[in-house]
Order: structure tokens, then sequence, then C-alpha cells
């Protein structure tokens, strides 16, 4: 009986009913197309851009591999950007929405809007100078303000560093007014030794540049050194050797933690003690 009901009230809906459920369904169906296009357009401009990407860094010329993985990242960005902007101006056209008079209002209201959205203008404008002008590029290790970390992401909005502790900092391309890049040329490594004024200071130094030049065989990211510059400051519990190398970028860490076990294993050989403080404690009752 329910079949029968359903099949009767079929048949009573009148054609004005009908036309206006097609025409919805056609909309629906419509914006699912747009949806599953913006979709796959995007996909296929994005394989695009990571295969030219690849095809360059594979050349026979000279590539800054870091910014064009740069590159790479604000060009997605900017095509996703236009294809979704795109789509949702094509989905209001089939809703019945008059786009050319959103473009004309949206002339009319442009000053309006850009005073709510003079950071975001300002975020995007820095961004784009930052890329041509190549302060810094993604895998670079810099210091914004009180934040330091190798650059993950480069957006045209925001710019993404992690740190070594893993946290991800999210900076606005607008708040970025002093960049510190420690990723180009080479890197200083320094390295203080600190004897006791009871040691030979000519043994010590020998002995410091033996080890130097042991670390520097065994390191192919050395540029220049390991060097001793001597000493450096007489302190109260010893007297303080300096020791400089320059090396590759991100490696400096590595060096002065190679340089700094070499020499302690060869002062242990020698029997040279590394100052520490000490406290001397007289007793009174020994005066003669």
């Amino acid at each position: 009986m329910n079949f029968i009901y359903f099949i009767d009230s079929i048949l009573k809906t009148n054609n004005e009913d009908i036309s206006i459920y097609l025409n919805i369904f056609s909309k629906i169906l419509k914006i699912v197309v747009v949806f599953i296009v913006i979709k796959i357009l995007s996909r296929i401009l994005n394989a695009i851009i990571s295969k030219m990407v690849e095809r360059r860094k594979h050349s026979k010329l000279p590539v800054d591999e870091r910014k064009l993985n740069t590159l790479s990242a604000v060009l997605k960005n900017v095509i996703r950007y236009t294809i979704y902007f795109i789509g949702v101006m094509i989905i209001l056209d089939i809703l019945g929405v008059n786009t050319n008079s959103i473009i004309a209002t949206a002339g009319i209201g442009g000053l309006a809007i850009s005073f709510g959205a003079q950071s975001l203008v300002k975020d995007i404008i820095t961004g784009f100078f930052i890329l041509f002008e190549d302060q810094f590029s993604v895998g670079d290790y810099i210091q914004i303000g009180d934040f330091e970390g190798i650059v993950v992401e480069m957006g045209i909005r925001v710019t993404k560093i992690r740190d070594f502790s893993g946290e991800l900092h999210i900076i606005p391309n607008g708040n970025i007014s002093i960049v510190t890049n420690k990723s180009r040329g080479p890197m200083s490594s320094y390295v203080d030794v600190r004897i006791p004024y009871e040691e030979d200071v000519d043994r010590a130094i020998r002995i410091i540049e033996e080890a130097c030049e042991k670390v520097k065989e065994n390191n192919d990211t050395i540029l220049e050194g390991p060097s001793v510059l001597g000493i450096t400051d007489l302190g109260d519990s010893g007297i303080n050797i300096k020791i400089i190398a320059k090396t590759e970028p991100m490696n400096q860490w590595a060096l002065e933690r190679q340089l700094r076990k070499e020499i302690k294993k060869a002062f242990d050989a020698e029997n040279i003690q590394i100052a520490y403080p000490k406290l001397i404690i007289q007793d009174r009752n020994s005066r003669g």
C-alpha cells in the first residue's frame, strides 16, 4: 500500500514542482562537479610545478635547491588561492548570485576593506619582498626576533620555523623586520680551553694544535683552521686559550663539540689538567 501511495503522489505532482526539484538537483550536481574540478586542477598544477622543480634540480646548471623549494611552495599557494577564488565565483553564479555586481561592489568597498585588511596586505607584500630579495629560503637556519630555528615553510602570508626543541613558530611576514640568517656563507666555531696557572702554557698550546690537526684531517666540512689564537684571558681560575675555525653552514656546533672532545682526550693522555674554580681554606691554628 505504501508503494502504491508513493507512486500516486508522484503522479499527482504537477510539472512545476518537478521542474523545481530538477533545477535544485541540477545546481547541486554542478556545484559538486566544480568542487571535483577544482581539486583535480589543483593537484595537476601542483604536480607540474613539482616536476619542473625536480627537473631544474637535476639540470647541469648550478641551482640553489632551497630557493627552488621556496619558489615552489609560494607558487602552489598562489595557484591554490586563485583556483579557489575562481571556483567560489562559479558556484555563486550557479546559485544565481550576480557576480558582476559583487566585483563592482568590491571596487567600492575596497577602501573600507583595506582598513581592516592592512595587516594582511602588509604580510603578503613583505612575503614577496622576502622571496625576491632572497633574504632566506626553506631549510635556512634563521633568527627572527626572539625566535630562531630552521625554515620549514614560506608562504605569501606567514613564515614557519621550527626550533631545536621541536616547537613550530608561525610568524606573519608583516612582523618580520630584522632577520639574521645563520646559513649563508662560512660559519665560525669558537672553543675556549681554560688551563691552570701551574701548567706549561707552551706545551698546552702545542698539544691543542696537534688535536686541531687531527680534527681537520677527519672533518670535510672545515673551510679554515682550526687555529689556536693564543691566550685571550687571565681569569680567576686559570688561563683561557681560544681556538677558532670556519666551517660550512649548520656544522659549526658539531665542529665545536668535536674539538672539545679531542682536546680533552689529548689533555688526559698528556696529564694536563683543565682549570676549575678552587677554594683554599687556611687554618689559623696551623700558623707558626
